[in-house]
């Protein structure tokens, strides 16, 4: 890299039992603009390595135990595929330190340690990653033109849900999109249809929740003229009309069984016959199912046809609910505060601090779209004003304590998430926006919806230099 091309932001993890030692490498970094984490044991790395998010790992080879530095590089290899790893040694371990480059290890350095030696490794490492990350960027960008851009979230699942969707989105391999409700199934398969072939063909969407078989018949088959009482023209179903398009069947698992087996008909020979006539009409449709359902569950139980189950579920792709991905939730905030404020011709709010975390720490049982329906109470009550404790809806703001004034006093202890404490998923989102903002604090505080100062400090306390 030329030497007046600024570097970008990484994020640093620093392992190593002798703190001074640590704290002399993560300087050497932090001068060049790096964000370091210092750990002092493998515990405290397994930790790390388990919530955050890095672009470099320095381990020290040898620490309590000879072989502390290698379950470090192992780890990372499992949960940070994407970094890259500098190995620490003293002068007698370098032939396993050349080991540790055979098992993934970008290089190693020798104590003592010559920092300019290290501080250009380090570059390197950090340079073959970021190439990497610039690559994933661009294929990112092409998704937010065509289809990927409504899916927000920066959590390992999310971000290999959508890995999978690039996959599958070419071919006419049906999917099934299983969550829970709330989760956003139907953004999923709008986005599939996006990315496929067949783009510029309809999207036909439909909910099988509540709709009786005749009513779940007509609504996918059709009818003409006559067929029924009321019927007093021709009408084509949603197969006809989704023809070189995509078919999404919403809440699937609700499908009565006598339309199961009409609905496998059609899958098996893609013909339509409208209610009414005898004529057999083509048609040329990829499905995209959707439940909240155990369908293997309801197959066992007999309530649901297996080969109809094995039919639709080519891919099954799985959205896991919002408590699970608490580190995407600023980033929604954020999204849908801005999103609403426009929706009213309005000033988009600053959140306050105390409204961001309580937001973090409620479990949302109706996941994304309960939050939006909170975010867009919250901007309307609000008004012009910033959207404190007080504007929160009521089973968001009575899981903690308030004082008089309506201000959160403590904070009740959160579920879920992987194990991730509070601040374990805050450090996480500070990281995040870190990343995404290049290092820029200003943004970074916008992004997730907090003041520059509250950031600084939050930075302070995590060691986030």
């Amino acid at each position: 890299m030329p030497s007046d091309e600024k570097m970008p932001t990484a994020q640093v993890l620093i392992v190593d039992d002798e703190p001074d030692h640590a704290e002399v490498m993560a300087e050497a970094l932090r001068r060049m603009g790096h964000v370091c984490t210092l750990v002092n044991d493998l515990e405290a790395a397994n930790d790390e390595l388990k919530h955050g998010q890095f672009d470099l790992i320095v381990t020290d080879l040898v620490m309590d135990n000879p072989d502390d530095g290698q379950k470090v590089l192992a780890a990372a290899r499992q949960s940070q595929p994407d970094a890259e790893t500098i190995k620490v040694t003293a002068h007698g371990d370098v032939p396993t330190a050349k080991a540790a480059i055979k098992g993934g290890a970008y290089d190693f350095i020798e104590k003592p340690l010559d920092l300019d030696i290290f501080r250009t490794l380090c570059n390197h490492a950090i340079q073959a990653v970021m190439l990497r990350a610039q690559n994933t960027h661009l294929h990112q960008r092409l998704d937010e033109q065509f289809g990927f851009e409504g899916i927000i979230g920066g959590a390992p699942s999310i971000r290999s849900l959508i890995t999978t969707m690039r996959q599958v989105a070419p071919s006419n391999i049906p999917v099934l999109i299983t969550g829970e409700s709330g989760t956003g199934k139907e953004l999923i398969a709008q986005a599939l249809h996006n990315n496929s072939k067949r783009a510029k063909k309809p999207f036909a969407p439909l909910n099988c929740a509540g709709l009786s078989a005749s009513i779940l018949e007509d609504e996918l088959f059709g009818h003409v003229k006559g067929a029924f009482t009321g019927a007093d023209k021709e009408r084509q179903g949603r197969f006809e009309f989704a023809d070189g398009g995509t078919l999404f069947l919403d809440e699937v698992g609700d499908m009565p069984a006598d339309m199961q087996a009409k609905l496998l008909r059609v899958l098996e020979s893609g013909e339509v016959v409208r209610l009414g006539s005898n004529n057999i009409r083509h048609v040329d449709v990829r499905l995209v199912s959707a439940t909240n359902h155990d369908l293997e569950k309801l197959v066992k139980e007999g309530t649901f046809r297996e080969d109809l189950y094995f039919r639709i579920k080519g891919v099954e792709l799985h959205l896991p609910p919002l408590r699970e991905r608490r580190e995407d939730i600023p980033m929604l905030v954020n999204h849908y505060v801005g999103h609403y404020a426009r929706q009213l011709d309005k000033p988009v709010p600053d959140v306050a601090e105390d409204v961001q975390m309580a937001l973090m720490q409620h479990d949302w049982p109706g996941n994304i779209r309960q939050l939006m329906n909170a975010i867009q109470s919250m901007v309307v009550i609000a008004g012009q004003d910033k959207i404190q404790p007080r504007h929160l809806p009521p089973e968001v703001r009575d899981a903690g304590s308030t004082d008089d004034a309506g201000n959160l006093t403590e904070s009740g202890g959160i579920g879920g998430a992987g194990g991730m404490s509070l601040d374990q998923i805050e450090k996480k989102a500070i990281r995040d926006a870190l990343r995404v903002t290049a290092g820029n604090r200003e943004q970074a505080a916008q992004m997730l919806g907090i003041g520059e100062r509250t950031l600084y400090r939050k930075l302070k306390e995590y060691g986030l230099k």
